[in-house]
């Protein structure tokens, strides 16, 4: 057990093993002087007697606890002691050569412990026996074991000095759970119950009062009836806190280990599992194995968790994304699900206190769009909570009114009927700083995976013909309203399948595909992210799917917008099934369609080749939008809107430009182009800037620019 020492008690523990250590000491003495006749007192003769003081200590002294944890006898215990004196009394080793006789050997030997200690015993020199089974004692090579140097063991040591028990070779391997919980506050009630299974199937099997001792059949139960939990699901800080909880209710700490970290040979895991065990009997510590970043059919990797399993028999947690097997000894395997939207909504009411009426009513737009774990929920209202003790130290700004929140503007104002008025995010309703807050606290698995892209563009940026703005505007009301549709309305009750919100972009490059994504992303302040399907999808079978799951888990916690490009990548693989590989291809297009209809936020397809696409396919897409290359208005209008308020122009005819046949991607490089021109010439962008930028830029795809695009720009 771990040793919380009170001040009266660590100068009990340590007054108790010093008088320990001088009993040991005047062994010696006693042993030394027999050698030089000066006395007649034979060794069997016991030292001074110590051990009875330890019953009016409460807990016991460490070195009482340790040889009742590993059944160590009175002979083992003065040879543990032996190593103790050696670490921290100066006159042990000139003690050690006189009583072996040889200066050069000051130093404690199995030996030399068989002579001076009474109730002495070969055995407890064996492999198999305490002191080196549990590793309490550090031995020398190189000579018989008998005259082999010992020491004791630095984290022993410690520990019985009264220091709570660390394992030093350990340290770097395994790391406190960071994680903490209060069984006064559960978890959300899945989680919880979980938690509570867990603990259950353990304290039937007397998780607590297992000890492990020299012998198998001195123990209290069989090792094997310790069940092996294994957490199964995406929701990683979720499996950490249910085992957070579990060793709360049991009163043990969580140790979590990535399983990279484990030893793959033989002989180097069978010592870090032998001191594994050696710090639960001293401790009670539960190990939380983290499986979820490794590649589960790496048959190295599975090989070494394998045997991990079967010699470990401690309190064992595994966290996996998919559940482990082909293991001798079976796990008992949770399936961890993520927070339903009701829980969600009463951890937001709990942490947010007062603050959430503030809101008036509005943390149901925090659930709809993010998916955030019991503890990121937790993380997301201290941090309110403190930037709002920091905005109020300040001096106040004036309250940003509805027409600064909503970006104005720009160009000709058109007249609308009410239906396709920009839609209200629901940012407007909740504060941005704790709507960012969520934000950040769901990026980080998913930036690893996908490129982020910053939204700039709006609703005034994008010139496509009524129809498709109109469709668009469209897919932003069911983003908008999927809350009260699906939750309030009860949509999402009747079925979890077909809740996504899955578009397809279909458009030659440069058509606006990239920037409609931007237009909603910043229009519901959410992170857009760009996956190319084209390096996802591989040739090994299997593998794409992996990729794929990857991302559709990470996306999951902050309802990103993900925008696949080069979905015929993908898609275009639709052929009759010929081989394996044609009925692979198919499961590939499959999984990524099933992932699309149940991702909670919005998935965007999109392709240059939309007639390569399969029309099975193609039905199963709730939004399908092609973008028109842009006819000479269409590409007028860009030009009108390409250029920044900043920059400075001058006398640019945007109907002779809109006689540029290219889209708006090429637009925009050639007015960038220019205005560097313009920049290192001290002027305006003016229209020979322009044609100088096109003609560059028509080199560079290899265009002919004909004269009637041009003529008239200068």
């Amino acid at each position: 057990m771990n040793l919380t020492a009170t001040d009266a008690w660590y100068k009990a523990n340590y007054q108790y093993l010093l008088t320990g250590v001088t009993s040991v000491y005047q062994a010696l003495n006693r042993y030394i002087a027999y050698q030089q006749n000066q006395t007649s007192e034979t060794v069997s003769e016991a030292p001074t007697d110590f051990v009875s003081g330890a019953a009016d200590m409460n807990p016991p002294p460490a070195l009482e606890q340790l040889c009742t944890t590993f059944n160590l006898s009175s002979f083992e215990r003065n040879i543990l002691l032996f190593g103790v004196g050696m670490a921290i009394h100066p006159n042990f080793p000139t003690l050690c050569a006189d009583a072996q006789g040889n200066s050069e050997m000051c130093f404690p030997t199995f030996s030399l412990a068989l002579q001076v200690f009474p109730e002495a015993h070969w055995s407890a020199f064996t492999p198999k026996a305490p002191l080196r089974c549990w590793q309490l004692l550090q031995i020398s090579r190189g000579q018989v074991i008998s005259l082999c140097p010992f020491q004791i063991d630095e984290s022993i040591l410690h520990y019985l000095l009264g220091e709570p028990y660390q394992d030093q070779q350990l340290l770097s391997l395994i790391q406190p759970l960071s994680i903490e919980v209060n069984s006064n506050f559960p978890l959300s009630p899945s989680h919880q119950q979980i938690a509570e299974r867990i603990t259950t199937l353990w304290k039937r099997n007397h998780v607590g009062q297992i000890q492990e001792h020299r012998d198998a059949e001195r123990e209290n139960l069989p090792p094997s009836s310790i069940p092996v939990i294994q957490l199964c699901g995406s929701q990683l800080e979720a499996k950490w806190e249910i085992a957070a909880m579990a060793g709360t209710i049991l009163g043990r700490q969580v140790q979590v280990m990535s399983a990279h970290r484990l030893p793959t040979q033989a002989e180097d895991l069978d010592h870090f599992i032998q001191r594994w065990k050696r710090q639960v009997a001293l401790t009670g510590h539960i190990l939380l194995l983290d499986c979820d970043r490794i590649n589960t059919t790496d048959p190295v990797f599975t090989s070494t968790i394998g045997q991990l399993i079967e010699k470990t028999h401690t309190p064992l947690i595994i966290t996996t994304l998919e559940r482990l097997s082909s293991f001798r000894r079976s796990l008992l395997s949770f399936d961890v699900p993520q927070l339903s939207h009701h829980e969600q909504l009463c951890l937001w009411q709990s942490h947010l206190g007062s603050m959430a009426a503030e809101l008036n009513g509005q943390v149901e737009s925090l659930v709809v769009q993010f998916n955030l774990s019991a503890s990121a929920i937790q993380a997301a209202c201290l941090s309110m909570a403190t930037t709002e003790l920091d905005d109020n130290s300040k001096p106040q700004s004036p309250t940003l009114t509805e027409k600064e929140v909503t970006p104005p503007k720009r160009g000709r104002k058109k007249k609308t009927d009410p239906s396709q008025t920009p839609i209200q995010p629901p940012q407007s309703q909740v504060p941005h700083q704790l709507w960012d807050i969520c934000r950040t606290l769901a990026r980080p698995r998913l930036d690893d995976l996908a490129q982020r892209i910053e939204p700039t563009a709006t609703w005034d940026d994008l010139v496509l013909p009524d129809q498709q703005k109109n469709t668009l505007r469209e897919l932003a009301t069911q983003l908008r309203q999927r809350g009260k549709v699906y939750q309030e309305w009860g949509f999402a009750g009747k079925s979890g399948r077909g809740l996504g919100i899955s578009a397809l972009f279909a458009g030659a490059s440069g058509t606006g595909k990239t920037m409609a994504s931007e237009v909603l992303a910043q229009e519901f302040r959410l992170d857009l992210y760009r996956i190319d399907l084209s390096a996802v999808v591989s040739k090994y079978i299997g593998e794409t799917e992996k990729n794929l799951r990857r991302i559709f888990d990470a996306a999951e916690t902050g309802g990103a917008i993900l925008l696949f490009d080069e979905a015929d990548a993908l898609f275009g693989k639709r052929t009759q099934v010929k081989d394996s590989h044609d009925r692979h291809a198919n499961v590939e297009v499959s999984y990524l369609l099933q992932r699309m209809e149940a991702y909670q936020g919005l998935a965007i397809l999109t392709t240059n080749l939309k007639e390569s696409l399969d029309q099975a396919f193609l039905r199963r897409i709730r939004f399908i939008l092609s973008f028109p290359f842009p006819d000479a208005q269409s590409r007028s209008e860009i030009w009108q809107r390409i250029f920044p308020k900043q920059t400075p122009t001058k006398k640019l005819d945007f109907r002779k430009l809109g006689k540029l046949n290219v889209a708006g991607g090429t637009i925009r490089n050639i007015a960038m182009n220019a205005a560097f021109l313009a920049a290192d010439a001290g002027e305006p962008v003016m229209m020979k800037h322009i044609l100088a930028a096109t003609k560059s830029e028509s080199l560079k795809l290899g265009r002919m620019l004909l004269n009637t695009e041009i003529q008239g720009w200068v």
